[in-house]
């Protein structure tokens, strides 16, 4: 009786081993499991691709070349930033008001289009170093006469992309949200009058006023400090956001920042 209790405790001792070399260490990841245990960055690199959500639709940061290719500002500046870290630069194009849920849910690792650096984003989500500053504009048709600056909103429909710190501005003086895709939508509406305001991007109406000079709208209000913008993160991607940080300050030291800024703007919109 006493071997057979002897060979039953040295086969459980030996069960117990084996399942302790192949099962799962303290913090639940599969022991030997070199993926797991390699921060954003080290998995970028070992892929060898950033993957960036961008909406494509909004000019001049992220929007189709006539050829149909992926251009702007924003996509330049962040296929610099790949090219540095030594990856390439792979781009998924997501509505406006699904891409924080698509980082949230790492369809890709990071987000490359004028976000907004807030303190309330900031609670949820790393930011790099801004890349960007862009002031507000109000907008309207040519022929309001009701509209001359942002506290005359007050019960007026401005178009908006519902989670766009624009559109806090909208909000905080009164405007009636209709909520839209983007800045194109948004520039749709307001020439059918189906709204009579939006508060968007001034760089971006610039741009559209440069393409099409004939469009039925103006300018009659801007805010006079301009928003810090900067790529975005998932929380704890602090090795990928130093890096991303390292090489926005590289294409700034030797002058590719300002070439693709001059491109774009005709100016250095770094601050």
């Amino acid at each position: 009786m006493k071997k057979k209790f002897a060979l039953l405790a040295t086969s459980v001792l030996a069960l117990s081993l084996t399942l302790t070399a192949c099962g799962t260490s303290d913090n639940g990841t599969k022991t030997g499991d070199t993926t797991a245990s390699k921060n954003l960055l080290d998995q970028v690199k070992s892929a060898g691709v950033l993957k960036i959500g961008t909406e494509g639709t909004y000019a001049p940061y992220t929007f189709h070349a006539q050829d149909g290719s992926l251009t702007g500002f924003d996509i330049e500046v962040a296929n610099e930033v790949a090219k540095r870290i030594g990856v390439k630069a792979q781009y998924v194009e997501t509505q406006w008001d699904g891409m924080f849920a698509g980082l949230d849910a790492k369809r890709f690792d990071m987000i490359a289009n004028e976000v907004g650096i807030r303190p309330d984003r900031q609670e949820k989500y790393d930011f790099s170093d801004p890349y960007i500053v862009s002031k507000a504009v109000l907008v309207t048709s040519k022929d309001n006469t009701d509209i001359k600056s942002f506290a005359d909103l007050k019960g007026k429909k401005a178009a908006q992309s519902l989670t766009s710190n624009l559109t806090d501005i909208a909000k905080q003086n009164g405007a009636e949200i209709v909520g839209v895709e983007g800045f194109n939508q948004a520039i749709d509406m307001l020439v059918s009058k189906r709204v009579e305001a939006t508060v968007n991007d001034g760089l971006s109406y610039l741009d559209l006023m440069k393409q099409k000079p004939d469009l039925p709208l103006k300018k009659v209000d801007e805010q006079a400090d301009g928003a810090k913008n900067g790529m975005m993160f998932r929380k704890d991607s602090k090795e990928l956001v130093d890096a991303v940080n390292k090489a926005l300050t590289d294409i700034k030291s030797d002058g590719t920042y300002l070439k693709i800024s001059q491109k774009y703007f005709g100016a250095d919109v770094s601050k």
